[in-house]
């Protein structure tokens, strides 16, 4: 990993307290969208199809950055640091999918693509499917990696089984008012540590530089009340994806990623109920943070979903 204390600290940035970590070939640029600054990192060929990279909790746009470098020479890549997120700005303002979704496709037409698969894990997943439902004819397809999405694949009850309560425990901890605030504030290393490391097939997925950049992103200027926002307004976000689904289903194609040792064993018999072209694929030798821990499976997954639905010829 590049160092990010290295980095420069560009104007415009609203979180500059927080390092910039660089990737070769890919530049940061932030855009106004709809009132919110967010942070994208941009590259690859732009000719190319436009993909959207959508990360989740506890990470940054720099979960994508093994999965990238193997997409820039076919797609023009944008990865997007949702609200509250990175080194996008953490508002005050409801971060249920649909109002977050809202943000992050304005964010898009500000970089100028009006067309674009969607590509999100983890509660990128969250936000990438209420945009799909609300935002449908501006999306070529959409590939969600291992997500309980609310509402949609995220089971009603939290199990209590120990032997399957560990990878979903955190969500009605992230719900209880102040409590995890006070409890995390100065340990946001050692509560992100926990996931990068137990929720991934192999613990050393993820150096000690990675953990403290992402526990570095949490802890700065409001991102552990933002992280949080999105579990507390779940429900929200879970009453206005079936009010979508009232009125309309996901006519578009989507691609399901799960891993041999993730959340979700099969993403697209989940969202199958609610999307009419859905296929999916398993990753082998992989947990729930899948684009870093098997970012090669990932990438050519991705080229064959967006060639084949793009028409394109695949890749020799």
């Amino acid at each position: 990993m590049n160092d990010p204390a290295s980095a420069p600290r560009i104007p415009g940035n609203p979180v500059r307290e927080l390092p910039l970590p660089e990737l070769t070939g890919f530049s940061h640029r932030w855009v106004d969208a709809d009132g919110v600054r967010l942070h994208a990192v941009e590259g690859g060929r732009t000719d190319g199809p436009a993909v959207v990279l959508l990360a989740g909790f506890p990470q940054t746009w720099w979960a994508w950055r093994k999965v990238m470098p193997r997409l820039a020479d076919r797609f023009h890549l944008i990865a997007v640091d949702l609200p509250g997120q990175g080194h996008s700005e953490r508002p005050d303002i409801s971060y249920d999918t649909h109002t977050v979704a809202a943000h992050v496709h304005a964010a898009v037409k500000a970089l100028g693509v009006s067309t674009y698969w969607l590509v999100a894990h983890d509660i990128g997943a969250w936000v990438a499917f209420s945009l799909a439902l609300t935002h449908q004819d501006r999306l070529r397809g959409l590939a969600l990696l291992d997500a309980g999405v609310p509402g949609i694949t995220l089971p009603d009850a939290i199990p209590t089984d120990p032997e399957r309560a560990w990878k979903t425990w955190h969500f009605a901890f992230h719900l209880v008012p102040d409590l995890p605030e006070t409890l995390l504030a100065g340990r946001e290393r050692d509560y992100v540590g926990w996931f990068l490391r137990v929720k991934t097939l192999s613990p050393d997925t993820f150096d000690d530089a990675e953990i403290e950049h992402y526990a570095a992103s949490v802890a700065a200027d409001g991102g552990l009340h933002a992280s949080l926002a999105y579990y507390r307004d779940a429900a929200e976000s879970a009453r206005k994806n079936h009010e979508a689904l009232a009125r309309q289903r996901l006519d578009l194609p989507v691609l399901g990623i799960s891993s041999s040792h993730g959340s979700i064993p099969d993403m697209a018999a989940s969202v199958r109920p609610w999307a009419d072209h859905a296929t999916g694929i398993v990753v082998p030798d992989a947990g729930h943070f899948i684009p870093d821990e098997q970012p090669g499976a990932v990438a050519a997954a991705l080229t064959g979903f967006i060639t084949e639905d793009a028409g394109q010829p695949s890749p020799t």
